[in-house]
This record gives C-alpha cells, structure tokens and sequence, in this order.
C-alpha cells in the first residue's frame, strides 16, 4: 500500500479487519454467549452499579455485554467495526442499545465526555490500533468515568495444545499481530490476535490518563483440570479512572 494516501490506506485496513470479524458472526454468536462467564463477572464487578448510568461497550461484537449492562439499568452505546456482528446485535435486542459501526480508534460520532463508564470486553487484542483507541476512551469518557476491560493475560505462555498470548515457542517480548495454527484453538485460528506486553497496556493507558485502581485475574477455566496451562495467569481484568 506504500504510495497511497494516508486517509486512503486506512479505509483499506478498516475494511480489511471489518471482513476479518464479518467472517466470523454466526460463530461469535453460538460461542461466545454464556451468561455466567467467570470473566464477564469480573468485569461486571469491576465495572460496579451501572443503572442510570451512560456506557459504552467498546468492540460490543454480538452485544453479550451490552445486553447485560442494559439489563442492569445502563444507557448503552455498542460500538464495532464489523457490520455481520452489529446485525447480530440488533437482531437479538434489546432495542434502547444504540449500536454504533465504528473503528474504535476513530468513533468520531460520539461527542467527548459523553460516558460514564467505557467496558471493553476481551476486544483491546482484536484492536489493531491500541494507542488510538484508547486516546478515543479518554476523550469519551467523562472526568472521574471508568474504563473496565478483560483481556487474555498478556503473560499467558500457553502450551502446545492451548494457545497461548503469543505463539508456542516464541518470546513474551515479541509485541505483534499473529495468528495461532494451534488445532485446538478456535476464534483466534479464524481471526487473530496482537500480542502486547502489560507495560505496554499500563504505558498507554497512563499515557491517555487513564489510571489502573483495581485489578483482579480469574482462574482458567475448570475443564482444564490441573494441566500446565491452568497453572499459568490466564486472563486479567482492570479498571482505570480518567
């Protein structure tokens, strides 16, 4: 794409991600829907009281969280960048969710200050763009606002059978886009992921004055039984305040 204009070449990245996610709806929507996730209780924790409040649920997919933040009493705006997701979203409802097609570095739509409290669920890997979306978390969110996110931990090795934050036999320092060839995996051999560092999440989000002041780290998953993998941080879960 060397030679293009700036503005054009980054329409060309949206539309390529948008196309990464719009191939993957109908499995975001049969897989990805349990209420009792022990990580979106997290967050949910995390996230406190929301009835009344203005919330946005950035990289929203199929409006798991939404739907929940919603049922909690929230005003909530879901925003993504795939339209296939979005379409899933609406179609399950409720209907007072305005959900919003967007880049989650560019939600130019949403005026500043205009939320309460930002939720980004296991979305800030699928980001591509991580030090402009959240630049857009700073500016949406009100003075004092919450962002609450999960994220698989970013010191998760994994192992040969589970992928892992980044690939089997390369190095936690190695920050980059991949896509796992692991059989057992399932949504990231479809879509990948960026693997960052924890100081490069905490050096940004401090860079966006969003400040960590809770932090909390679920277990694995217990059908993984006491395997190699369950011995490791798996995910991690934070709130900031701006």
């Amino acid at each position: 794409m060397a030679g293009r204009p700036l503005s054009e070449r980054a329409a060309t990245v949206v539309r390529m991600v948008m196309a990464r996610y719009d191939a993957v709806a109908d499995f975001y929507d049969a897989g990805f829907s349990d209420p009792d996730d022990p990580v979106l209780r997290s967050l949910l924790e995390l996230a406190g009281p929301v009835s009344g409040l203005r919330v946005l649920d950035l990289a929203c997919g199929h409006g798991r969280v939404s739907r929940e933040l919603a049922a909690r009493g929230a005003e909530v705006t879901g925003v993504d960048v795939s339209a296939a997701l979005l379409a899933k979203a609406r179609e399950l409802g409720p209907p007072a969710v305005h959900y919003v097609l967007a880049d989650a570095a560019r939600m130019d739509v949403l005026p500043a200050g205009a939320f309460d409290t930002v939720v980004c669920n296991f979305g800030l890997s699928d980001i591509d763009d991580l030090d402009g979306a959240l630049a857009e978390v700073g500016r949406l969110l009100r003075a004092g606002g919450s962002f609450v996110f999960s994220i698989l931990h970013p010191c998760f090795a994994g192992t040969a059978e589970v992928a892992g934050s980044w690939p089997f036999g390369s190095a936690y320092a190695d920050e980059r886009f991949w896509i796992t060839d692991n059989e057992r995996a399932t949504l990231r051999r479809q879509v990948g992921a960026n693997h960052r560092r924890l100081a490069t999440y905490v050096n940004t989000l401090s860079r966006h004055g969003l400040g960590v002041t809770a932090m909390a780290e679920p277990p694995a998953p217990a059908q993984w039984g006491d395997s190699p993998a369950a011995r490791m941080p798996v995910f991690l879960v934070a709130r900031c305040v701006k």
